[in-house]
């Protein structure tokens, strides 16, 4: 409804993109169903106007007719004056809906007229409203969507960074793990020859990490004894 309504307001003119999701859709059907509604009541006063036109100027030949048979009256018998103060009554009474030509019905038909005025002033004023609302509600869905498509952007940007970043790191722990492997193997070949070659066991990468970690205990171990001879080296 939305899509067919926009091409018919826009006729020949392409329709101005724009996003189509629940929220757009939904304040363009508000601002279609009051610009049909306006319409309908514009259409529906049109035709009521062309109706009692019809109806008016029939009644009109009708009297006519009758002043004309009746009375010998007709446009040619009556002054320039007379002809033309005639028909601004007549164009008056036909203007303002009445049923005949007195005071009291011209009054009332021009009071009628005047309320029907305002009234319908006012409720053009009350659809402006709305519909100013419902442009005011639109333009902020559009920013609020430009903004989130913008942030979105930024996301995925930082998220391709951040992802380069992880690969690399992958990347180069896979080599130190890799290289850290060959010298494993490489210090344990080593080892090995040295040790077919006579090489005294205490000496190889184990045995001195075992006896490194060893030593590290007993100076622990002797931490609490030094400071007890330290307590006597101050003594006279």
């Amino acid at each position: 409804q939305v899509t067919l309504w926009l091409k018919k307001i826009y006729g020949d003119m392409p329709v101005p993109e724009y996003e189509v999701n629940e929220r757009t859709v939904d304040i363009l059907h508000e601002v279609m169903e009051c610009n049909e509604e306006r319409d309908r009541d514009v259409m529906l006063l049109i035709e009521d106007m062309k109706d009692r036109t019809t109806r008016y100027e029939a009644e009109a030949e009708y009297w006519k007719d009758i002043l004309g048979e009746s009375l010998g009256l007709s446009e040619g018998s009556l002054s320039q004056e007379a002809t033309r103060d005639l028909n601004d009554l007549v164009e008056s009474a036909m203007e303002l809906e009445v049923e005949d030509t007195s005071l009291t019905s011209f009054y009332s038909a021009i009071n009628h007229m005047t309320s029907e005025l305002y009234e319908t002033k006012s409720k053009n004023e009350e659809m402006e409203r709305k519909l100013k609302t419902l442009m005011k509600k639109l333009t902020s869905a559009l920013m609020l969507e430009k903004q989130l498509e913008e942030d979105i952007k930024k996301v995925e940007e930082s998220q391709e960074a951040e992802k380069a970043k992880a690969e690399t790191r992958s990347k180069n722990l896979k080599f130190l793990e890799a290289k850290s492997k060959d010298l494993k193997i490489r210090i344990h070949d080593a080892e090995k020859e040295l040790v077919a070659r006579g090489l005294d066991q205490s000496l190889t990468h184990e045995a001195l990490v075992k006896s490194s970690e060893e030593l590290a205990a007993l100076q622990k171990e002797l931490v609490p004894f030094k400071e007890e001879l330290a307590s006597y080296h101050n003594l006279p």
